[in-house]
C-alpha cells in the first residue's frame, strides 16, 4: 500500500516513539526533527532465489532526494553491494530480470569514477560479526514518482543485493559479483512489517 502524507503523520509519531525507546528507524530519517515527513514511502523484502528473506529496504521521498534505509540479517560478515535497478522484476535464480542499475543520466558506474555515478549506486553494506547490516543513505536529487526520470516508472524498480562489495569505480556494476537477493519497488506494493 502507498503511504500518503496524512498517513505519514501517524507513522512519524510512532517511529519517533520507537526511536526514543531504541527500536525502529532513526527518527531523523523520517523528515529529520522539525522537518517535513516523506511524501512517499515504499517498502520491500529482499528475497533470495530460494525465497529466504534477508531483510527489508525502504525508499522514501524527501525534499532533497530519496532516502534508502536497509536492514539485512543472516549474511556472513563482510561487505556487500546494494543497488537500485531499473526494472521492477525479481526472477531467480540470477535476478537479471531487474535489469541494469537505475541510470537515467547515462553515466558510468561508481562514485569514484570521474564519469559516474549511476543514480542507483548505493554505499556498500557492512555486515557485522553478528550478521546484521544497516544502511541509511540519501540519494540527492533522485525522485521516486515525479520529474522526468522517476525511479518508479511504469515497470517499477528493484533493490538488488550482490555477493561482493562494490569497488565504486568499475563500469557497469562495480565488480560486485552475483545478484544474491532482490526486492521489487513499485507503487501499490504492500508495506510489510
Amino acid at each position: 500500500m502507498e503511504i500518503g502524507v496524512a498517513d505519514m503523520r501517524v507513522f512519524v509519531v510512532l517511529a519517533g516513539m520507537a526511536a526514543l525507546t531504541g527500536c525502529g528507524p532513526k527518527a531523523e530519517s523520517l523528515g529529520r526533527f522539525g522537518g517535513s515527513a516523506p511524501s512517499l514511502l515504499i517498502s520491500t523484502r529482499l528475497l533470495t532465489a530460494g525465497g529466504d528473506e534477508l531483510g527489508t529496504v525502504q525508499v522514501m521521498q524527501e525534499k532533497d532526494g530519496t532516502r534508502v534505509i536497509a536492514e539485512i540479517k543472516g549474511l556472513p560478515p563482510g561487505e556487500y553491494a546494494l543497488h537500485l535497478h531499473s526494472v521492477g522484476a525479481c526472477t531467480g535464480p540470477d535476478f537479471t530480470s531487474a535489469g541494469p542499475h537505475f541510470n537515467p543520466d547515462a553515466r558510468q558506474h561508481g562514485r569514484d569514477n570521474p564519469m559516474g555515478a549511476h543514480a542507483g549506486d548505493l554505499p556498500n553494506l557492512i555486515v557485522s560479526a553478528s550478521g546484521i547490516a544497516m544502511l541509511d543513505a540519501l540519494q540527492p536529487g533522485l525522485k521516486l514518482a515525479e520529474g522526468t526520470a522517476p525511479l518508479l516508472d511504469a515497470d517499477g524498480a528493484a533493490v538488488v543485493l550482490h555477493a561482493r562489495p562494490d569497488d565504486y569505480r568499475s563500469d557497469p556494476a562495480g565488480n560486485a559479483g552475483a545478484r544474491i537477493a532482490c526486492g521489487v519497488l513499485r507503487r501499490g506494493i504492500p508495506v510489510r512489517p
